[in-house]
């Protein structure tokens, strides 16, 4: 098990670095090293990348529950507001009489983007080879 992962040598690890976080090398053949990543990816490395031995601590965290909303403004986290209750100069949802729908073919991004389950990897991305099994 490996977590912070290099992808570039030299560059800083930018794999496997959330809490309790960790990938697994499954192979080592040639000048690439064969790692299953968190999400199930499977992934070629180089070989000269570095990373670190061990899971990344504070497992825990995915576990906590905050409970009230003042838990959050103390960590630093501003309330959330919907699109579907502002303008409609500051969001697509917004607008209307009363609970309006989205008005659009689905939810959109306050940018007019695709919200919820749009690809945003391109196409013709020259790391593309390196990915051996790709997430569902």
């Amino acid at each position: 098990m490996i977590h912070n992962i290099e992808l570039k040598p030299g560059r800083g690890g930018q794999i496997a670095r959330s809490a309790g976080i960790a990938a697994q090398i499954m192979a080592r053949e040639g000048a690439y090293a064969t790692i299953k990543m968190p999400s199930g990816e499977m992934r070629l490395v180089p070989v000269g990348c570095r990373a670190t031995i061990g899971q990344v601590g504070n497992v825990e965290h995915e576990i906590i529950r905050v409970g009230k909303a003042g838990k959050t403004r103390h960590l630093g986290t501003r309330p959330t507001v919907r699109g579907s209750v502002m303008n409609p100069n500051d969001h697509p949802h917004g607008g209307g009489e009363g609970k309006s729908p989205v008005g659009h073919a689905g939810p959109e991004t306050p940018w007019g983007k695709p919200a919820l389950g749009y690809k945003t990897r391109k196409k013709k991305n020259p790391t593309s080879k390196f990915i051996l099994k790709r997430i569902n």
